[in-house]
């Protein structure tokens, strides 16, 4: 059973992807690769689960068969933190305490929704975040993404840190991330130990300047993160920025034309993974914008990319 974080998380908590076998099945000793890979890249942490890990193709008892093989294959090397998003309180807090009891260090959660018509008001939201704190005795990272279509406001975001104290870490992935990171910091910051960005960091030097303290990436170039992400924190912004700017034609291409299928791509190509499948109705990438990918990878030359070879 895990316990609350003593010690703030920081830097670089990438998402992990599910690895597919090419008929659907979960790839189960992929998936164990994912993690070392990860790990070898100097993750600060890996995040399980999340919608980068295509959690909304996983059944209930899949997700149950990848929190306990990851968190036991970690075997503690870095925090493990699992997404347990749900519109039903009920189910996110059953989650919340799944994860606890396989050993994860955090729960990272965006607020109820389903569709674009079925949200919570503000005090469904608290108390949907307070049940699942109750339950888990875990962390909480709050995603605020624009999937769930749901806004946060700033003054929210500040109370539901003031009246549920696990609520200690938010992932601000929303268009102005840079601005609501200041915003809550400025609303809230003695209350918070983890400013975190997303999207791949494709704002992530506006985010760092804004109070960030990590970053949640994909799984495909964490070791050329982190050290813009441990510059920017020396107070070595300038090398932050270079590193930064080689870096961004890579992280630019990923998010906006690749989204999860990119990392797997990557991965597969890296002998990490023996298939870069997604399950329907999601489509494989386009074999030009594979072509594309990998153009940029070489350049960038991640870890992942040599990992299995």
């Amino acid at each position: 059973m895990s316990k609350p974080l003593s010690t703030p998380l920081k830097g670089v908590l990438p998402i992990a992807p599910t690895p597919f076998q090419e008929n659907g099945d979960l790839d189960l000793d992929g998936m164990r690769r994912v993690i070392d890979c990860m790990i070898d890249q100097g993750v600060d942490g890996i995040c399980i689960l999340a919608n980068y890990s295509e959690q909304f193709v996983l059944s209930d008892a899949e997700r149950d068969t990848l929190l306990r093989l990851s968190t036991e294959h970690v075997a503690g090397r870095v925090p493990v933190i699992a997404t347990i998003s749900h519109f039903s309180t009920r189910i996110a807090a059953e989650r919340a305490k799944r994860a606890a009891e396989a050993g994860a260090v955090m729960v990272m959660m965006m607020p109820p929704y389903h569709g674009t018509g079925l949200r919570a008001d503000e005090q469904g939201m608290l108390e949907h975040f307070s049940a699942v704190a109750d339950a888990g005795r875990l962390s909480i990272m709050v995603q605020d993404a624009p999937l769930s279509g749901v806004t946060l406001s700033v003054p929210f975001l500040a109370r539901l840190a003031r009246e549920v104290p696990l609520v200690r870490y938010f992932k601000i992935e929303v268009p102005g991330t840079a601005a609501k990171l200041r915003a809550l910091l400025a609303a809230a910051g003695d209350m918070i130990d983890g400013p975190f960005d997303g999207e791949e960091g494709i704002t992530l030097m506006a985010d760092l300047d804004a109070g960030a303290s990590g970053t949640m990436t994909s799984a495909m170039y964490s070791d050329l993160v982190k050290p813009i992400v441990e510059a920017h924190a020396a107070g070595r912004r300038q090398e932050a920025a270079a590193l930064y700017g080689r870096l961004l034609p890579l992280i630019n291409f990923e998010n906006r034309q690749c989204g999860l299928r990119g990392t797997k791509t990557v991965l597969k190509e890296g002998g990490v993974i023996k298939s870069d499948a997604v399950r329907h109705p999601q489509l494989p990438l386009p074999l030009t914008t594979k072509a594309e990918l990998m153009e940029l990878v070489r350049e960038a030359n991640p870890l992942a990319l040599r990992w299995g070879k």
